[in-house]
């Protein structure tokens, strides 16, 4: 092809104007050079360019018609939408990142909020500072990601959110499987499982950084279950609350943060108070079944609390190991170890010894430092663990030996010393409990004849004798205001002339009233309250016949003053309260022994008496194999309430039988199961000690005028008492 070469501007280009050139039209000039481009022509001028016709309406071409109309309408709507939808996107997430940075200006240090707990805790030691309980909110100190088990950590996140550490705080895969789940079960969107990841749950335990405030007027049970609340507008304030937590720390305070506080059932806040109350260890030692239980706690602490059902949290263990398996957290090898050998509670935890003793302490101690402490407290109680399960076994026995199936009737024992201090409690057949109804403490019952040995505490110490007689016959007394009254003895038998220790040892009611009557009964109200009996004395003569009520605790605690020579106790069970860190107790020891009752001749007296009873008398059934034994039976009226309370030298026992509802017991008596009970617990409490005998004394002939009787009768002193006691050596029962 031949090279085009630019031409050379003619001559008679130069001849025209350069304006009229100007108006040439550039195709013209085209179109003269494509004719040749011959010297001297002239181009024609173009004809006007036919004007281009406008497209016809309602034509199919164009785009016309109705096809066309709606085409324009739906780009118009898109249009609109999509200018509406990404205005409003851009004012939504200038909204989140502004609720973000709120939170993130107001997040504090992680430290200071590791422990978040409204209340302290107590821990309670028993007598030989071995712990038996926790109450409040138990606290076992930081642990963080580093200091923790690697498997306690992994556990969690196995178990709470696997993509923990890929995620910026919420999980839609995760969100969008609840939902499903949550709809496949028949329950709202929003209902059971949350598919909250591990910040959020932190961003819940924090309740969203409003702290509890107890001048709000709401409880800390309501703070906390406004903190829980599960509705949309919640779940959009806690997403904005953790993606702010996301900015503001690492992964790894976040998860340390929920470690230290979730609650983990069993009054344990964080996973180091959690470890220590069922294992007895330190969160950094568990191994992978223990971490495995731990981690399982997270979705029902209450429900799957090892203490509340082991073998349950066992169970669960399990699948929380195979989710550590199979996100390659442990070996086939650990894991099948940890099915094989699943983790145990310690033995203070699987013991659960004197739940109705350390609710019984926490009553007693000041409620600044109890019940309500915002301190960890620590107290030193007078417990003796053996003696507490010795209490706990017997009950045991007794019901399911000796009681028929399905009974309703319950039962409570009080273990004390000589000095109060309670060694034993249980409150109930149910003995692994707390926080329940107290029979030994809080229920409060006719004593019936249990109350009698404070009737001849006052006889003796006024000067009477263990010798001394009453006679035993028809009697009746017209009370003011309420006419005739004559009391019957248990057995509708009456003795003549008995000892004041035949009285007492065949439990009768006759000569106990004639006792009060001529010693005052005013005077054995006082002695009864000064031995630590404070409830309500009766007013009438019914007053010798335990016609009062009192607790078992008060009454076991009574007769621990006759056996300690005469003074009066106040049971406790606290002996040194002291915040947890420091040395130094607050306070000793919230009982002992008081002012003296009556003199030490006379409980000595009192005490051989009541040994009578159990060697000889009502209480037979209470005898222990090579020790010497001193009690009392009582049953009141319509045998609703049945007692039997006793000591050797070493230990007071008190134990009460009876239904809640006062329904009448068929069949038992002081003198039956309540004594049985009382044996089978002094069995195994005396088991291995050395016997030791009662601080008693026999009966001294009392010092009278020449021929005074002793009570009046024909055949007082001693000489008839001798006689007396050889006629009525073989008696009838009692109560």
């Amino acid at each position: 092809m031949a090279k085009k070469t630019r031409r050379t501007p003619l001559v008679a280009d130069r001849r025209y104007p350069s304006a009229e050139r100007k108006k040439t039209p550039a195709k013209a000039s085209r179109s003269s050079r494509s004719t040749g481009g011959k010297t001297g022509a002239r181009a024609k001028p173009k004809a006007a360019a036919r004007r281009k016709p406008a497209p016809r309406r309602g034509g199919r071409g164009g785009g016309g018609g109705l096809i066309g109309w709606f085409g324009r309408l739906i780009r118009g709507a898109f249009g609109l939408i999509w200018g509406f939808s990404w205005r409003m996107g851009m004012v939504i997430a200038l909204l989140i990142g502004a609720g973000i940075g709120y939170h993130y200006t107001l997040l504090p240090e992680m430290t200071t909020l590791l422990d978040g707990r409204a209340r302290g805790s107590v821990t309670l030691l028993d007598r030989e500072g071995n712990v038996f309980a926790w109450r409040g909110d138990q606290f076992g100190g930081v642990v963080t990601t580093d200091t923790v088990s690697p498997y306690l950590k992994h556990a969690i996140v196995a178990t709470e959110d696997k993509r923990f550490y890929r995620h910026f705080g919420l999980s839609p895969r995760g969100v969008a499987s609840a939902v499903r789940i949550n709809l496949s079960e028949g329950r709202g969107p929003l209902s059971g499982h949350g598919g909250s990841t591990i910040t959020q749950q932190t961003a819940k335990l924090l309740c969203l950084g409003e702290p509890f405030d107890p001048q709000a007027g709401q409880t800390e049970a309501e703070y906390e279950a406004n903190c829980r609340q599960g509705t949309l507008w919640r779940k959009v304030k806690e997403a904005i609350y953790a993606m702010a937590m996301e900015t503001k720390y690492t992964k790894d305070e976040i998860l340390t943060i929920y470690m230290n506080r979730a609650f983990l059932g069993a009054g344990a806040r964080g996973f180091e108070a959690a470890s220590q109350r069922y294992f007895g260890k330190s969160a950094a030692e568990v191994t992978p079944a223990e971490a495995a239980m731990l981690a399982g706690l997270l979705v029902a602490p209450t429900r799957f609390a090892p203490t509340n059902n082991l073998t349950r949290a066992q169970n669960r263990a399990k699948v929380i190991v195979g989710l550590m398996e199979d996100q390659g957290f442990l070996t086939t090898a650990e894991a099948e170890q940890a099915r094989n050998q699943p983790a145990e509670l310690s033995e203070a935890a699987a013991a659960r010894a004197g739940g109705y003793f350390a609710d019984w302490v926490m009553d007693e101690a000041p409620e600044f430092f109890g019940g309500k402490t915002t301190e960890d407290v620590i107290i030193k109680t007078t417990l003796d663990q053996d003696i507490q399960a010795a209490a706990e076994e017997a009950m045991k026995f007794v019901f399911q030996e000796k009681v028929s199936e399905g009974s309703k009737a319950q039962a409570a024992i009080v273990i004390m010393s000589a000095d109060g201090a309670v060694r034993g409690m249980v409150g109930g057949r149910k003995t692994r409990v707390s926080g329940v109804f107290n029979r030994a403490t809080q229920a409060k019952r006719q004593t019936g004849s249990a109350f009698k040995p404070f009737v001849y505490a006052t006889a003796l110490d006024l000067g009477a004798s263990p010798l001394d007689t009453v006679v035993d016959e028809a009697f009746c007394m017209n009370i003011p205001g309420s006419g005739q009254w004559c009391p019957e003895n248990y057995t509708h038998k009456h003795y003549g002339a008995v000892t004041l220790t035949e009285a007492l040892k065949k439990s009768l009611n006759i000569p106990a009233v004639k006792t009060s009557e001529k010693y005052g009964r005013d005077k054995v109200r006082i002695v009864a309250s000064e031995f630590g009996i404070d409830s309500d004395l009766a007013a009438g003569p019914a007053l010798a016949l335990g016609a009062s009520e009192s607790t078992l605790i008060e009454m076991t605690g009574a007769y621990a003053g006759i056996l300690n020579g005469g003074s009066s106790v106040t049971p406790f069970g606290l002996t040194e309260l002291r915040l947890m860190g420091d040395d130094a107790p607050l306070f000793g020891a919230t009982g002992g022994i008081g002012e003296r009752v009556i003199r030490t001749e006379a409980a000595e007296q009192l005490i051989w008496m009541l040994e009578k009873v159990v060697s000889e008398g009502t209480g037979q059934r209470a005898q222990l194999k090579d020790w010497q034994v001193a009690g009392k039976t009582g049953t009141t009226q319509q045998a609703r309430d049945a007692w039997f309370i006793g000591f050797t030298a070493d230990y007071v026992t008190g134990v009460w039988m009876g239904y809640d509802d006062n329904t009448p017991l068929k069949g038992v008596t002081g003198s039956g199961l309540p004594a049985e009970i009382w044996h089978e617990t002094m069995v195994r409490v005396h088991e291995g000690r050395t016997p030791k005998p009662l601080p008693m004394r026999g009966p001294i002939p009392p010092h009278r005028p020449e021929g005074q009787p002793a009570d009046g009768g024909a055949e007082g002193g001693v000489g008839g008492a001798v006689n007396q006691i050889l006629r009525g050596i073989f008696g009838g029962g009692a109560n």
